[in-house]
């Protein structure tokens, strides 16, 4: 889910709805995402995260936010992104968007938060065949933006994705 808008113009007396959707774009490893903005409950500084034994190498641990316990993931460790930068240095994830799933809170740990982008249905992509795997199993979508792709990131096949 994410906010829809409908737009109405009229085109030689037709009536045509134009809608968008709204997406907040996030970085990992130099690529963007889009999570729907309607997903999202918070967004977090880097966290305290307690490390949770015999958990999947993608379950970074859990945290404590207000009260509620709330699984922390590394969607770099998720994607099959090195946990190194290109010059071999250590990737410091810093940022963590909390989105419900299935009535639990899940916090997915990325490097940078980006921009809140309106953007047109009309635009919107099926997921290319190209697409690395990981990536493609996880994403609903893309949209081609100014010399970058943007993947939309498919939030409950996602947390689905860790969890089986």
């Amino acid at each position: 889910m994410s906010v829809e808008k409908s737009n109405f113009s009229t085109n030689n007396g037709d009536q045509v709805i134009d809608q968008s959707r709204d997406f907040l774009t996030v970085y990992i490893a130099d690529q963007n995402f889009g999570i729907p903005i309607l997903q999202i409950q918070d967004v977090l500084r880097e966290q305290n995260v307690t490390r949770v034994p015999l958990a999947p190498p993608e379950v970074a641990g859990s945290l404590n936010l207000r009260g509620r316990i709330v699984t922390a993931i590394n969607v770099r460790s998720r994607l099959g992104i090195p946990q190194t930068n290109d010059n071999g240095a250590a990737a410091h994830s810093s940022m963590s968007v909390v989105v419900e799933h299935d009535g639990e809170l899940y916090s997915l740990i990325i490097d940078k938060v980006g921009d809140v982008l309106t953007l047109e249905d009309e635009n919107f992509e099926p997921t290319p065949a190209t697409l690395d795997p990981a990536w493609r199993d996880v994403a609903s979508g893309i949209y081609r933006l100014k010399g970058k792709l943007l993947v939309i990131l498919d939030v409950p096949k996602f947390i689905d994705s860790v969890n089986r």
